[in-house]
This record gives C-alpha cells, sequence and structure tokens, in this order.
C-alpha cells in the first residue's frame, strides 16, 4: 500500500471542497426547478403569466424575447459544457493535464454552469401560460399534488446515485484509490457496470421529465427549460434493453441488503418464542 503524501492530502481536500460545492449546486437546482415553481404557484405572490396578453403581442414585445434569448443562451452554456467535457478527444485531453482529478473537475464546472443558469435566469412574465390551473378545488390540490410527485421523484433521483456509486461519481474514489495506489475504481466494476457508465453515468430520465414537465403552471421560459433539457437528454443516452435489466438487478440487490436486519431480527425473535416454549 502507498504511503500518503502531502500531495494525496491536496488531492483530498480539493475532491472534498469539490464535493460539497456539487451538493450545494444540487441543493439549489432542486430548489430552482422544481419547489419554487410550485410554491410561487401556491402563494400566488408571484405573477408568472399574463393571460390578458395576446401571444402575438407577447411574441412582439422586446422584454420577452429579450429574457428568452438569455435563457436560451445559459442552455447552450451548459449543454455545451456537459458535452464538450465528455468528448474523448477532450477528455483524454484533460486526463493527460488533469490526472486523477478529471472527474473532479467535470463535476466542478458542470456545478458552476448549473449556478450560472440558476442565477442569471430571465422568467418570462409578459406572456401568457401555456397552461395555468387556477380554480378551486384544483388549484389547490394540484400543486400540493405536484410537490408529492416532486418530492418522489428526487428521492428516486437520489437513491439511484446512491446505487452507482456516488463518490466515484463525484470524482472522490478516484482521489482516494490514487492515494491508496490500488489505481482506476472504474476497473473494478463489472463489464456490465462499465457498459452502463459508458452509455449514461446518471439514468434519471423518466424522473427528471416528470419534474421538468409537471407543474400547475407552464410559463414561456419554463417551456424553453423543460423543452431543451429534455431534448437533450433523449439525444445524450443510449441506455437499452441489458442496462434496465442491471439496474433492476441492482435494486433488488439494493433492497434485500436493507431486508437482512429486518429479517435476522424476526428469526431472532421466533427462537426466542420456541426456546420459551420449550421450557
Amino acid at each position: 500500500m502507498a504511503s500518503v503524501t502531502v500531495r494525496d492530502w491536496a488531492l483530498g481536500i480539493v475532491s472534498l471542497l469539490n464535493f460539497a460545492f456539487v451538493f450545494i449546486t444540487g441543493a439549489d437546482f432542486i430548489r430552482f426547478i422544481s419547489f419554487r415553481a410550485i410554491y410561487h404557484n401556491i402563494t400566488g405572490e408571484t405573477t408568472l403569466c399574463h393571460d390578458s396578453v395576446p401571444w402575438s403581442v407577447a411574441l412582439q414585445d422586446s422584454s420577452v424575447l429579450r429574457s428568452l434569448a438569455v435563457d436560451l443562451g445559459l442552455l447552450v452554456l451548459f449543454a455545451t459544457q456537459h458535452s464538450l467535457l465528455a468528448w474523448s478527444p477532450i477528455k483524454h485531453a484533460l486526463q493527460s493535464v488533469l490526472g486523477v482529478l478529471n472527474r473532479t473537475a467535470y463535476c466542478f464546472t458542470t456545478a458552476l454552469a448549473l449556478q450560472v443558469l440558476i442565477r442569471y435566469w430571465q422568467p418570462v412574465t409578459g406572456a401568457p401560460c401555456l397552461w395555468s390551473v387556477r380554480h378551486a378545488p384544483w388549484s389547490i390540490w394540484f400543486p400540493l399534488l405536484c410537490f408529492s410527485l416532486h418530492f418522489l421523484c428526487w428521492a428516486i433521483i437520489c437513491s439511484i446515485f446512491m446505487i452507482f456509486d456516488y463518490p466515484e461519481l463525484m470524482g472522490i474514489k478516484q482521489v482516494y484509490y490514487q492515494c491508496l495506489g490500488l489505481g482506476d475504481p472504474l476497473s473494478y466494476k463489472s463489464p456490465r457496470a462499465q457498459r452502463l457508465l459508458s452509455h449514461l453515468r446518471h439514468p434519471v430520465c423518466l424522473e427528471l421529465v416528470v419534474v421538468l414537465w409537471l407543474l400547475p403552471a407552464l410559463s414561456l421560459d419554463r417551456l424553453l427549460l423543460a423543452g431543451t433539457l429534455s431534448t437533450y437528454l433523449a439525444l445524450a443516452h443510449s441506455l437499452d434493453k441489458q442496462d434496465l435489466d442491471y439496474l433492476c438487478v441492482k435494486l433488488n440487490n439494493k433492497m434485500q441488503l436493507f431486508a437482512e436486519p429486518q429479517q435476522a431480527t424476526v428469526d431472532t425473535t421466533e427462537m426466542d418464542n420456541l426456546n420459551q416454549k420449550e421450557k
């Protein structure tokens, strides 16, 4: 086992700081893409749309067009970062320069692009909504239903990340293995796992689509966000039935792992009851 040097400590600190930044960005992204839109619809504090404005007038409004142009530029920035750094020639070039921090740098730049998108996103309030639930009792119950389904989707997404070896996904495991002289952690995974990761590192397609589109009110800027990210997600992945079967097997293994302590408790209780009857 290799001895841990000062350089190794520095790499570990960098990876942990990156993990903290990615975690904060993830919380901001959930608030931006999901709960904020539902909260505004429930409270009514912020006007998302102006239904009294005709579409012909709204689409000629300079403020609406300016906001859409800014939002589209932010989405292009994120898609460019996420695709360019995953492109094989760029990926190999960065690997030769950054070494074990290559995955860390990819996650950091992704989180940075998301922070820019969140901070500079321009809501379009001068155009009508494509749909809006405003009549009782659905004006109360439908936002609560959306909130519940969004919460469930984010819980599923987080569980999938845990199944997918979250430390390796964030680049922490690469640094840890480098410090111990174990090489690339991806080489220890099964061929089926490597095949799945080569198709998509985070297969959360259906859950993310539900979060993007299931809202009480769909404004014009949200249509742009949901349509662009859904299209990008559909074009970016190449998952197939073999990947789905592997995911189901991993999920069943995790569920059995969580059920084993409970089963052991039941077996122990039954043995105690039998012993008492024998006595």
